[in-house]
């Protein structure tokens, strides 16, 4: 794992929604906005599943997982690449379930996707583009 500076941290913490890709273990991609995630510490982020069909079947599949950010105000975007761990029960599927409920009490809160940050790149336009942050 590798630690999000702290601009990495706050571009993605800005960003609602948030595109999230995986792909299965074919290598088909899916990319899909969520609304419900949030950074735990600069290693950990946490992502909601209410409604992943293809995303829950790819994560089964290949763990691998990608998130992009930007923030409109600084002209920052970041792409985070990582590992996810979906938890069905136990200390972050209860976190995850107290989260989104208290949110919207009709939402499934199926499982929580833990995502530990393995790169970041920068992915804004210009001599930096693509070029690894961590």
């Amino acid at each position: 794992m590798v630690k999000m500076p702290a601009d990495v941290r706050a571009t993605l913490e800005k960003q609602k929604p948030a595109p999230i890709a995986t792909a299965d273990a074919s290598g088909t991609p899916n990319v899909v906005y969520v609304g419900f995630l949030k950074v735990i510490d600069d290693e950990t982020i946490m992502i909601a599943d209410n409604f992943f069909y293809k995303t829950a079947a790819n994560l089964t599949e290949n763990p691998k997982i990608s998130i992009l950010c930007y923030d409109t105000e600084t002209k920052k975007s970041f792409q985070i690449k990582g590992k996810a761990t979906v938890y069905k029960e136990g200390k972050y599927f209860d976190e995850m379930t107290k989260w989104v409920l208290a949110v919207n009490n009709k939402l499934p809160a199926k499982a929580a996707v833990v995502v530990n940050v393995e790169e970041v790149y920068n992915a804004m336009w210009g001599p930096t583009a693509g070029k690894k942050v961590v």
